[in-house]
């Protein structure tokens, strides 16, 4: 089949996958259109030659007029990490998505699923819930292909980042014994090579295909690996306790990644998983990436600040990042609903470091930049003179990193920790009344940056509530001055 430009709707483009494959479709002389719910991000990632959508597929009106203009569509959405509801979640969405089809049939639709454990009884809530969502698709009558993976190699892949997390995070490492199964792990590049070429890939009906990598491993054995290409060496000994709830636990204190993603992980290498790949590479020959080389070029492209966006592009971030940080941030954060005006709230926001400090708890706040003083940093006082902050205004030890007035302000931790972060004021404007959240993330440095932050979270989960609180009050006392 000759290769031609096709218009290709991507759904779940703000995943890990879906970001990866939205530049690598539009190099590829395709015209794109990135969907997912959070259209803000998408935009923020200045994509060029990509159309931004928002669609939640739990309506099935926002996706219908998105069908109706595409030749191709890519279904890499998944619910894992929206909570314990995620299997009826993941139908939801898939059932929208067969009856939009229907009325809307495309030439192709192509879905990335999980790899599955041979019998029915091993299978986890996430294998599950895949397997459900092909057999929902499949129900549309459009030709759907079905690419299963297990463990990707890649910056930004959760299983990735667990075993990397544990080996920069823990002076010993001590998993449980879901170490020792065995599956094929895949290189982030090859994956997306054979997702790309499913583009002129023409099936009748529903294909299955398992991708993996050359190299067959226990988890154990990529532990090594890994420790051995990084440098970073950890004695490992796995201890024989319960794998699902001393797992999870474990996995959300040490790394970033969602519980509900690390439960899916662990109950998902809890068997071996061993694809027979045979068939795509017959369909697509090419000479795979071998595990130690993935993950050489992963460590490589994790010297780089990660989602650059997040930090305004800002070259003072990028300057103090440094390859160990963690790649998925710590986060703690409170979230509370307002009827005050954007305007009032983002006027508050723009206040803060003046006279009302951090808007609560002023006395943690000084204590925590003595702590710096002890140590010897000093740290700068005072904001700029006026009203608005701006890209690259100081605000005491803090720089602003995103000024985007009435959404965003986001600013650059500036004392001395081992890590890097940030601290967001986020409004959302939901019509009937606005979304206020305060939220810090931070990517920690090792055991230490872990250390700290644990250290922190009780003080966070406290300061964070007031904060929000402080700035709801102040928003509505101005706007009700201003009716008045």
């Amino acid at each position: 089949m000759a290769q031609s430009a096709l218009r290709i709707l991507v759904l779940g483009a703000s995943g890990y996958i879906g970001q990866c494959l939205v530049p690598r479709l539009v190099n590829e002389g395709h015209q794109v259109v990135a969907a997912a719910r959070n259209v803000s991000w998408l935009e923020d990632q200045h994509w060029e030659n990509v159309q931004c959508r928002q669609v939640d597929l739990l309506d099935s009106g926002s996706l219908e007029p998105l069908l109706n203009q595409c030749d191709i569509v890519y279904y890499l959405v998944h619910s894992m990490g929206d909570g314990a509801d995620f299997i009826e979640r993941e139908a939801r969405c898939a059932r929208h998505l067969r009856d939009g089809l229907k009325q809307y049939p495309v030439r192709h639709l192509v879905f990335l699923s999980a790899l599955q454990s041979r019998g029915p009884s091993a299978r986890s809530g996430h294998m599950l819930s895949r397997y459900q969502t092909a057999q929902i698709l499949a129900e549309s009558g459009v030709p759907l292909t079905e690419l299963r993976a297990g463990i990707i190699v890649g910056a930004g892949s959760a299983a990735f980042e667990v075993m990397r997390d544990m080996v920069y995070n823990l002076p010993l490492l001590t998993p449980p014994r879901w170490v020792r199964s065995r599956t094929s792990p895949i290189a982030l590049d090859d994956l997306l090579y054979y997702l790309a070429q499913f583009a002129f890939y023409s099936p009748k009906d529903h294909q299955v295909f398992e991708a993996a990598g050359p190299d067959v491993l226990s988890y154990q054995e990529q532990f090594h690996r890994f420790m051995a290409i990084s440098g970073v060496h950890r004695p490992l000994v796995a201890i024989p306790l319960p794998v699902r709830w001393i797992s999870v636990w474990f996995l959300h204190l040490i790394t970033s990644v969602p519980p509900a993603t690390a439960q899916a992980l662990i109950q998902g290498i809890a068997h071996d998983l061993l694809p027979d790949a045979s068939q795509l590479q017959q369909l697509f020959p090419r000479k795979l990436t071998t595990f130690d080389d993935a993950v050489r070029k992963t460590l490589e492209e994790e010297q780089h600040l990660a989602h650059p966006s997040d930090w305004g592009f800002d070259e003072h971030a990028h300057a103090r990042w440094q390859p160990e940080y963690g790649y998925f941030p710590k986060q703690a954060g409170h979230t509370q609903n307002t009827t005050a005006s954007t305007a009032a709230l983002w006027q508050v926001i723009n206040q803060v470091g003046g006279k009302e400090g951090f808007f609560f708890a002023g006395p943690l706040w000084a204590t925590r930049a003595l702590l710096d003083r002890l140590l010897g940093n000093r740290l700068p006082k005072g904001r700029p003179n006026r009203l608005w902050l701006q890209k690259g205004d100081k605000v005491d030890s803090w720089k602003v990193l995103i000024a985007d007035p009435e959404k965003q302000l986001s600013l650059l931790f500036g004392m001395k920790a081992p890590g890097l972060g940030r601290l967001c004021f986020t409004l959302r404007d939901k019509g009937d009344y606005r979304k206020v959240d305060i939220r810090a993330w931070w990517h920690p440095h090792g055991f230490s940056g872990l250390l700290y932050w644990l250290v922190m979270f009780p003080a966070h989960l406290f300061i964070f509530r007031g904060m929000v609180r402080r700035v709801i009050q102040l928003a509505e006392q101005s706007g009700k001055k201003t009716s008045d």
